[in-house]
C-alpha cells in the first residue's frame, strides 16, 4: 500500500499537512451514536490511517457523543510530532438522530474544555465552529472561539457549514484558516465559499466527499473514469477533489482498515487533464 506523496501538502494555519485528512465520525457507533460496534477495529483504523502518512485526524465532541475524541486518545496518544487534530464545537446530541445547535459562548467554552480533557491535549491545534446557531448572533460564538484562542486553549479557529457573508462576519472578528462544508462531486452548492478560501489561502475541508450518486452507476462519468483506472468509483470522487482545488483537504471517514487503505489510495490516483474536464461537467 503506497502512502500518500509528501510533496502534496497544504498549509493550515502555521502547519504543513498532508492533503488527505481523515474523518473520524464513523469510528462510533451506528447513527455516529455510542461506542463503535467492534473496538478493536476503530482503535487499528486510526493507528493505520498515521502509518499512511495521514497527519490530520478531524474530529468532534458530538460524534458519539464523545466517543470518537476519546478513542483518538486511546490510539495514539502520546501523538506524534507531526500530526494535527482539529475537532469542532456547537452541536448538541440529546439522543441518536439530533444534531441540535448550541452557538451560545457558554457551551462553546464547556466544549472546548471536554475536548481538551478528552484528547489529552494542553492546547487543540485546529478548533471548528461546527454549525451556525440561529437563536445565538454569530459574532457571539465566532467571539467565544477569539477568546479560548487568546487564553491559549486553542491555536486555530475554523469554521463549517457557513456561507461566505458568514464567513467574512468571521474574519472581522478572528483569524480563519479553514471551512469544512458538505462538498463532493455531487453536491457543490458551496462552490463560492471554496472559491472564497481559495481567494484567502485557506483551507477548504469538504465533509461527506465520497459521494457519487448516479455518477457511478454503469455509464456515469465517474464508473467510466473508474474503470479506466481500475479504481472504484468513490476513489475517482476523491481524486476528483484533490485535482479540482489546491484549497481542497478532503477527510474521508471509515471504520473499516480495508476501506482507509482504499481511500488513501485515491491520492495516488492521476487523472488526466480531458478526465477531470469530463467529471466538471458531470453532475
Amino acid at each position: 500500500m503506497t502512502s500518500i506523496a509528501l510533496d502534496d501538502t497544504i498549509s493550515l494555519g502555521d502547519r504543513t499537512v498532508r492533503r488527505l485528512g481523515f474523518g473520524a465520525m464513523r469510528i462510533t457507533g451506528e447513527g455516529i451514536w455510542g461506542p463503535p460496534k467492534d473496538h478493536d477495529e476503530a482503535v487499528a483504523v486510526l493507528r493505520r490511517a498515521v502509518e499512511l502518512g495521514i497527519n490530520l485526524i478531524d474530529t468532534a465532541d458530538s460524534y458519539g457523543p464523545d466517543v470518537s475524541e476519546n478513542l483518538i486518545a486511546e490510539a495514539l496518544f502520546p501523538y506524534p510530532n507531526d500530526l494535527v487534530i482539529a475537532t469542532k464545537g456547537g452541536l448538541l446530541r440529546p439522543g441518536p438522530g439530533r444534531w441540535d445547535e448550541d452557538g451560545r459562548p457558554e457551551h462553546l467554552r464547556e466544549a472546548c474544555e471536554g475536548s481538551l480533557r478528552r484528547l489529552k491535549l494542553d492546547r487543540i491545534f485546529l478548533y471548528q465552529f461546527h454549525r451556525p446557531d440561529p437563536s445565538v448572533p454569530f459574532e457571539e460564538s465566532v467571539g467565544a472561539l477569539a477568546e479560548l484562542q487568546l487564553e491559549g486553549k486553542i491555536a486555530h479557529v475554523g469554521l463549517s457549514n457557513v456561507t461566505v457573508d458568514e464567513l467574512r462576519r468571521a474574519q472581522g472578528i478572528v483569524p480563519i484558516v479553514s471551512v469544512q462544508n458538505r462538498y463532493n462531486i455531487v453536491e457543490r452548492d458551496d462552490e463560492d465559499v471554496l472559491e472564497a478560501c481559495e481567494g484567502d489561502g485557506l483551507a477548504f475541508i469538504p465533509w461527506f466527499p465520497l459521494k457519487t450518486g448516479q455518477l457511478a452507476k454503469d455509464g456515469g462519468a465517474a464508473a467510466e473514469v473508474a474503470k479506466a483506472h481500475d479504481a472504484a468509483p468513490a476513489q475517482v470522487a476523491l481524486a476528483w477533489l484533490l485535482a479540482h482545488s489546491r484549497a481542497v483537504l478532503p477527510i474521508p471517514g471509515t471504520s473499516s482498515v480495508a476501506h482507509l487503505e482504499e481511500n488513501v489510495a485515491a491520492a495516488g490516483l492521476r487523472l488526466t487533464d480531458d478526465e477531470v474536464q469530463r467529471l466538471d461537467r458531470a453532475r
